[in-house]
């Protein structure tokens, strides 16, 4: 996996927890995310429909269909759940280390699911990306907070989103497009997200620069960098690798909120980002141990021939 797009990865998807504070200060959950998707999926569907029309040739109603049911789950499932436990008083970082427990679920059902079984080396991995989880999370327990016990549950539920989106996806027997996909994905959220502020009588966004701010953070940095590269490393370089980098999202997230917000960042946060880094590390050297690849060929669209097989190892 290349470093540099692997850490731009990082940087870019725990972004998106920084901007979705950002946005919460002066919009509901509901508000932030239509603004968000709204605009940016009538210009991707514009964009794509007159520079990328070819990416659309051979696609089915269940090809689309399909993409529609990862969006929801990968982009409408997941945000409303980390945006509505940081509007309920969860700290960023407690978020992203809730998320980080996804690399242990994902390589648990990889096997199973996809015939990418994980290597007793990857499993050492995991098990110290766990560790460095649980040490950042002591660290931002002890700090203490406001937020009600039960909203330190919500993430979880969109952690479950994320996986069972990227376990979707890579069952498809036709490889879409990225164009395409992102497309697919935005135009859902922006539906759902619409509708839910319609609902709520919260479409009307507020006129602070704040909230447009951190709209444009969210679009530029989340969508375009973090929630893009999510997707291109999974086909990449397979659900275990990219999952793993998820390891390292908590610590790198309470920097960013350190140094945004002045959470705290102390020794035990620096020591859980240095474990998390370990854990990377040992599931890549594991991953050329392994050989085995996903159980069926993917189409891809408009070709009809065999699209590359992810790779789970070097």
């Amino acid at each position: 996996m290349n470093v540099l797009l692997s850490t731009a990865f990082v940087l870019t998807w725990s972004s998106g927890f920084i901007g979705a504070k950002l946005g919460a200060g002066s919009a509901s959950a509901v508000t932030v995310l239509m603004w968000r998707f709204l605009p940016l999926a009538v210009v991707l569907g514009l964009v794509t429909l007159v520079v990328a029309r070819a990416s659309w040739r051979g696609l089915t109603a269940r090809d689309l269909g399909r993409q529609a049911a990862v969006g929801a789950l990968s982009q409408s499932g997941y945000l409303l759940t980390v945006y509505y436990a940081i509007q309920l008083g969860v700290s960023s970082g407690t978020t992203a280390l809730i998320d980080g427990t996804q690399p242990l679920v994902a390589g648990a059902l990889a096997g199973p699911l996809l015939g990418q079984y994980v290597s007793r080396t990857q499993w050492i991995g995991l098990g110290l990306g766990v560790t460095g989880v649980v040490i950042v999370t002591a660290a931002d327990f002890a700090g203490g907070g406001d937020a009600p016990w039960w909203a330190y549950l919500v993430p979880f539920l969109g952690m479950f989103s994320l996986v069972a989106a990227t376990f979707l996806d890579r069952r498809a027997s036709r490889t879409v497009g990225p164009a395409v996909s992102l497309t697919v994905h935005c135009v859902t959220s922006a539906v759902i997200f619409t509708g839910l502020a319609l609902a709520a009588g919260a479409a009307t966004p507020p006129a602070e620069a704040s909230f447009w701010a951190a709209i444009g953070w969210l679009v530029a940095l989340s969508t375009f960098g973090g929630y893009g590269l999510y997707w291109l490393i999974l086909r990449r370089s397979g659900v275990t690798q990219v999952n793993t980098l998820m390891f390292l999202m908590a610590p790198v997230t309470a920097l960013w909120g350190a140094l945004m917000f002045g959470e705290p960042f102390g020794p035990q946060t620096a020591s859980g980002l240095a474990v998390g880094l370990a854990a990377v590390v040992v599931v890549r050297r594991g991953a050329g141990r392994t050989g085995t690849a996903e159980p069926k060929a993917r189409v891809s669209a408009g070709s009809g021939r065999p699209a590359p097989r992810a790779r789970t190892g070097r």
